[in-house]
């Protein structure tokens, strides 16, 4: 079967005025139209292709690589709003709809929304959705403490940001744990700290607890050779200072000095940390 929203290798098994036809295993056609062809090509060859439905509703495949897929999360740029709704640039010709009932606040032309697509049973076409959350399920966790994981940054909130986790599940960094300027839609690398009885994830973007020591000790080592082996940090500098400096919290910081200290790889004094000397 040919799923809208996701990529297929077809065969192509003839050619036409509008364009190539291809074929899955089953037999399923669908149109490549001229314009996507490659340059050189033969009946028989595979093709891997994104199919989607063009103006006229109509399954159609393109070699284009749209800037999000069917169950995937997406930062986009709205272009148009009409009376029916909202459309986003996807990166293809026909853009992506979000009904009014989809947006969490009304859209705006040149405003950019992070958004979920998915395919509407009804119409058999993508639509998006700005209520991210609704897609997100924390029933069953399908990650663990301390593991790494793909981050898309969702929304701000009293306690921090939420966060949405492998393109599956809703967590937060809380605000004490973000050193740096992150915005909607950043993705990034992350890590469990926690997961809790009712299903709440808790997420840093620093490796947690003592598994930090040995790259952030690492990281000071490297910091300490660079600067003439010594750095103007302390237990009592302010975590902004930490953080510019190293890019990492001062929590990680006392952790990663303290166990240097104790290997006798550096000397903490008032005024700074200095490397001892081999």
């Amino acid at each position: 079967m040919l799923r809208i929203g996701e990529n297929h290798t077809l065969n192509i098994v003839r050619e036409t005025e509008p364009g190539l036809f291809l074929t899955d295993t089953e037999g399923n056609e669908v149109l490549l139209p001229n314009k996507y062809i490659p340059e050189t090509f033969e009946i028989g060859d595979e093709i891997e292709v994104f199919v989607y439905l063009d103006h006229e509703e109509r399954p159609v495949s393109t070699t284009l690589e749209p800037l999000v897929k069917l169950d995937e999360f997406a930062f986009l740029k709205c272009v148009e709003v009409t009376e029916f709704g909202a459309f986003l640039d996807w990166g293809l010709e026909k853009h992506l709809f979000v009904p009014f009932k989809e947006q969490a606040y009304p859209m705006k032309k040149g405003g950019r929304y992070l958004i979920f697509c998915y395919l509407d049973e009804e119409t058999d076409r993508l639509v998006a959705s700005s209520k991210v959350h609704a897609f997100l399920d924390n029933s069953e966790l399908t990650i663990e403490p301390f593991e790494e994981v793909d981050l898309i940054i969702s929304n701000k909130s009293d306690l921090g940001y939420n966060v949405i986790i492998n393109q599956l599940h809703l967590g937060l960094i809380y605000h004490d744990d973000v050193f740096q300027e992150i915005n909607v839609g950043d993705e990034m690398r992350g890590f469990i700290t926690k997961t809790r009885p009712d299903g709440k994830i808790d997420v840093s973007l620093q490796r947690p607890g003592y598994r930090s020591i040995e790259p952030n000790a690492e990281l000071i080592l490297n910091k300490l050779k660079k600067n003439e082996g010594y750095l103007n940090l302390t237990d009592k500098s302010s975590p902004e200072a930490i953080h510019s400096q190293l890019g990492i919290s001062k929590k990680s910081f006392k952790r990663a000095a303290g166990n240097l200290y104790k290997q006798r790889k550096i000397d903490i004094k008032e005024d700074g940390i200095y490397l001892k000397e081999d």
